[in-house]
């Protein structure tokens, strides 16, 4: 047994309060002392105790600091590098998103144009990538192919494997963006791919006269006409999207980027394991359990019957969760905005009347559980025609920028908070794209 205290010393060299915790080990008798940094404390702190940590899942464990993302679960905040996530929604771009998220500041109108152009240029994949993804089986499913040809890029791009290189690349920031441009062009390129093999229709090459997402559509949707072009408000339907999906602290597919970067691999082995934890049902299939949950209630009227199976554990409740943010609600604006243009869903009236219901209910409110980002998006990728398969697809799109689950935490030391702030009033700041390098700040993650 171990007796904690919490109290407020002086800092004798910034005369500023620093908060401290002291442990009796009840064994010895013996006090130990620990300053808090972020409501946080360092593991080995408890090696001096004789002890190590136990915690399945980490779900209580701060495996790094990172100034990426931040949530604030009982407040409902998601931020991307201090900007409110409703903020990006209203007025970004994933491609804007993305830059933030990887170099840390909004970017000027000619960052911008340059981080877009590098990244649309890389958009194309060699013709034997093509045949690669060609030998697969007609019925093979498309996250498994994205997978695949995510870590046979590796192959194609000799000059960034580390098994001939050494980890050299790491430390040369050129290498380092043109590996960038190549992951976050490619990667649609090679969804479209497998989406359109599994189909049975020809690929489609990239328009770059495009956006990034409309490029994305054109390449999944068209058949044989001269001018077809992606319907715009879709489009930024599916860039809202993107932007929701973009970030979301460090889960399982970020960790598992982290880890097997830690071993030195080259950056494709690491995001095709960072997909391929997506494609477990508990991490990117989760809003497809959502949209069967919905279609398997069916009809309004059968709503309060579901409720009370779930209230005695004989169903599950998908799509709810800790409430963590606001993404629910955008995605829900989102559906809406797509349904006037595909036609209303009659799964949607589902959807919004057993969200009203849980909401209200006692049982669903001592234990914390709010729609999340997963309870909306099936329902918008099942009216924009995606095949239920392809949802974790289209999550590792946007990604690239345990008994339980395996989920470590992190400690969050970015900014606090920031104002969007439009394009004609940016500084320069951050990174500058010049060519295939960036230079000004580096990358914090």
């Amino acid at each position: 047994m171990a007796t904690t205290a919490v109290s407020n010393e002086a800092n004798q060299s910034d005369e500023k309060q620093q908060r401290i915790v002291e442990v009796t080990d009840s064994r010895t008798g013996t006090t130990y002392k620990v300053a808090l940094t972020d409501d946080t404390i360092p593991a080995s702190f408890f090696s001096q105790m004789g002890l190590s940590l136990y915690d399945n899942g980490y779900l209580n464990t701060s495996v790094c600091r990172s100034a990426v993302s931040y949530i604030d679960g009982d407040r409902g905040i998601l931020r991307y590098r201090g900007y409110n996530i409703e903020d990006l929604a209203e007025h970004s771009s994933f491609v804007e998103v993305s830059y933030l998220l990887i170099y840390g500041d909004l970017p000027t109108k000619k960052q911008l144009d340059t981080w877009n152009t590098r990244i649309m240029r890389h958009t194309y994949v060699h013709e034997n990538m093509i045949d690669y993804m060609k030998s697969f089986r007609y019925d093979a499913h498309p996250m498994g192919m994205l997978v695949s040809s995510i870590a046979a890029m590796s192959t194609f791009h000799p000059e960034a494997s580390t098994a001939l290189h050494g980890d050299q690349i790491y430390n040369d920031e050129r290498m380092v963006n043109k590996q960038i441009f190549r992951l976050v062009g490619k990667i649609p390129t090679l969804a479209a791919i497998a989406y359109r093999h599994r189909i049975g229709r020809p690929y489609v090459y990239p328009n770059q006269d495009l956006d990034f997402t409309g490029n994305f559509l054109f390449m999944m949707d068209r058949l044989s006409e001269m001018s077809y072009t992606p319907n715009p408000a879709l489009v930024r339907a599916l860039d809202i999207i993107f932007i929701l999906h973009a970030d979301h602290e460090l889960n399982c597919s970020t960790a598992a980027v982290r880890q097997l970067g830690s071993t030195g691999i080259d950056p494709y082995i690491c995001v095709s394991a960072s997909a391929a934890a997506l494609y477990g049902p508990m991490h990117g299939g989760a809003n497809e359990a959502a949209l069967r949950m919905l279609e398997e209630i069916g009809t309004v009227d059968r709503i309060p019957a579901f409720i009370e199976e779930v209230k005695a554990k004989k169903r599950k409740l998908m799509g709810f969760g800790h409430r963590v943010y606001k993404r629910a609600k955008l995605m829900r604006k989102t559906a809406e905005e797509v349904f006037k243009i595909m036609g209303r869903n009659p799964i949607i009236d589902v959807a919004i009347e057993l969200e009203r219901i849980a909401l209200s209910d006692e049982y669903f409110i001592k234990r914390n559980l709010y729609p999340n980002v997963d309870f909306y998006s099936g329902i918008i990728y099942k009216c924009m025609g995606f095949p239920t398969d392809f949802f974790p697809v289209l999550f590792a799109i946007a990604r690239t920028t345990k008994t339980p689950i395996f989920r470590p935490a992190q400690a969050y030391d970015g900014v606090s908070e920031r104002t969007y702030v439009p394009m004609e009033e940016r500084g320069e700041s951050g990174a500058v794209l010049d060519g295939s390098s960036a230079k000004g700040n580096p990358r914090k993650i």
